[in-house]
């Protein structure tokens, strides 16, 4: 279980609590579970990316990735949003890169089905080409980035740089391993992976915003994350 001194250690920007808080009145975040996961665990918690369906929620949520991008200082030639849900999330980043930061950069994503018409190919939008940031809402067993790394990979000027997410749960990947999926990727891959808000994040603005009126759902989160967490 997060102890006092590392419930203390954890730091919210105020992106992140806007975010967090959006996802809250959203129905995006959401308790009462227990509700099951892919990988067959029983969370007492869930959330639900593909909720961000407004165009205000999706503006909202695009600043807080392009905060993060600034924050963490990671040095990218293009975004890469894959198929499907990296798509909206790609764009609506790169225009708050733009009016936000003053960072008019290049985006890409692709189509699941080669186009044999027209201009063809898989890839739209800007060349794919030099350092690549990748853009997508979760990383749970890395189907998906390995698919994006695929498509990098088969590019002869791209190499990919990082990876950014909505949310680190922060539990192992599989029973065996101590580590969370998002280590795995990051160590098999030789890159970073960034996330607007981790599960610590969530538990920490719950404790501050909803202290009392969730104090079963917090709980429930720490044991969670007690039985499940990841080193």
């Amino acid at each position: 279980m997060t102890t006092t001194t590392e419930k203390q250690e954890v730091r919210l920007a105020p992106y992140q609590e806007e975010y967090i808080e959006l996802s809250l009145k959203s129905d995006i975040l959401r308790f009462g579970g227990p509700f099951t996961l892919k990988s067959g665990r029983k969370s007492p918690y869930f959330f639900n990316a593909g909720l961000f369906n407004t165009g205000s929620k999706i503006q909202k949520v695009a600043e807080c990735y392009a905060n993060r991008i600034v924050d963490s200082g990671v040095e990218f030639d293009v975004l890469f949003g894959p198929a499907y849900k990296g798509i909206p999330l790609v764009a609506a980043t790169a225009m708050a890169l733009a009016k936000d930061h003053g960072r008019d950069v290049a985006f890409c994503f692709n189509r699941k089905e080669a186009k044999t018409h027209g201009e063809g190919g898989n890839l739209i939008g800007a060349p794919l080409k030099g350092r690549v940031l990748v853009i997508d809402d979760v990383i749970t067993a890395g189907t998906a980035i390995n698919e994006a790394v695929e498509i990098i990979n088969a590019q002869e000027d791209a190499r990919l740089c990082g990876v950014v997410i909505a949310l680190d749960r922060q539990e192992r990947a599989t029973e065996e391993s101590p580590e969370s999926a998002i280590t795995q990727v990051e160590k098999r891959l030789g890159i970073k992976v960034y996330s607007v808000v981790t599960l610590e994040h969530i538990i920490k603005y719950m404790e501050k915003t909803r202290g009392d009126e969730h104090r079963k759902d917090i709980e429930s989160m720490y044991e969670y994350r007690r039985i499940y967490g990841s080193s």
